[in-house]
């Protein structure tokens, strides 16, 4: 603070001394200087002084505190540019290109900015997602907890983690991203999505009954999910063209070259995939032991050697007595 005041005393007797000046001689190029000091001294002594002193100070937070002093170090600077311009220049014609200079300069500057804040305000007026929501952009996920009008906070899963759990992080996001990037929101009509989980069996197993099995364990463990799934799909297709879809769980076979696949696809809320995925895994791996005729299938890669023998000298131009 006593450096700001210093400062201010600098800048005030300047003032004084080139308005003696200006006064005494007269001279126009003098008396711009005046004005300049004059604009330098109010504007130093209204941002650096007074806001600083009795709104930035206030502030408890360390990181908006800093974010609010630079906003007002940039403002301040941008009306010391204006009003110098003003000064200076007395014809209107080149007053207007000055300015027509100085915003285009600032507009590229800024246009990360500018283009940050509309997607900020196209975020909150569109609701492309709300805090709580959980989504992924530009390869990033995470939950949403908190819209600014700059950047979107997430706590960010996958990461480093394999299943969609928080990694720990906090991810942020420019609010510009919404207007060229295509993102996803797992959570904002809906709590489901559907997952798959694809079981090798081999080509002697029983494929009819492993069907069967992992249709019975996948129809106990979603039901209550499934249902829940049915009214969600109703509400949707009251906001949304939505063609019916089938949302009970089923059973999918396909061939390969090495084993059968059975792809069992069923709904799951969002937020907990992974658990329900490692908990039907464990449930079709205690269904596949206690089968005899059932084998799940592994790539195998078989490995032949070829052993060459030595083959001795013969010398077939000697003849054989």
């Amino acid at each position: 603070m006593k450096r700001h005041l210093l400062i201010f005393t600098g800048l005030l007797l300047f003032s004084g001394l080139t308005g003696a000046t200006a006064r005494v001689t007269g001279d126009p190029v003098i008396i711009n200087v005046f004005l300049t000091s004059l604009v330098l001294t109010v504007t130093y002594f209204a941002f650096s002084v007074l806001l600083s002193r009795h709104l930035v100070s206030k502030i408890a937070d360390s990181k908006t505190r800093y974010t609010a002093d630079k906003v007002l170090s940039v403002l301040s600077l941008l009306i010391i540019i204006i009003l110098c311009l003003r000064i200076w220049i007395t014809d209107s014609s080149s007053l207007l290109v000055s300015y027509g200079i100085l915003g285009a300069g600032i507009a590229f500057a800024l246009q990360d900015v500018f283009k940050n804040f509309v997607g900020g305000i196209l975020i909150m007026v569109s609701r492309y997602y709300l805090v709580g929501d959980r989504i992924s952009i530009d390869d990033k996920y995470g939950d949403v907890m908190d819209i600014g009008i700059l950047t979107t906070t997430l706590m960010e899963i996958r990461g480093w983690i394999a299943g969609d759990q928080p990694s720990g992080r906090l991810l942020m996001i420019p609010n510009g991203m919404v207007i060229n990037h295509a993102f996803y929101n797992y959570t904002r009509d809906h709590s489901f999505v559907w997952d798959e989980i694809s079981i090798p069996l081999t080509y002697d197993s029983d494929w009819r009954l492993a069907k069967e099995i992992f249709l019975s364990i996948l129809k106990k463990e979603t039901d209550a999910m499934t249902i829940q799934a049915e009214a969600e799909i109703g509400r949707i297709g009251e906001m949304y063209y939505l063609p019916k879809k089938v949302v009970e769980p089923s059973v999918y076979i396909s061939l390969t070259d090495n084993w059968i696949a059975l792809d069992a696809r069923y709904v799951t809320e969002a937020r907990t995939r992974r658990f329900l995925r490692s908990h039907l895994s464990e449930l079709f791996l205690t269904a596949i032991e206690s089968e005899e005729g059932i084998t799940v299938a592994s790539q195998t890669v078989t490995v032949t050697t070829i052993q060459k023998t030595p083959v001795s000298h013969v010398d077939f131009g000697k003849k054989r007595e």
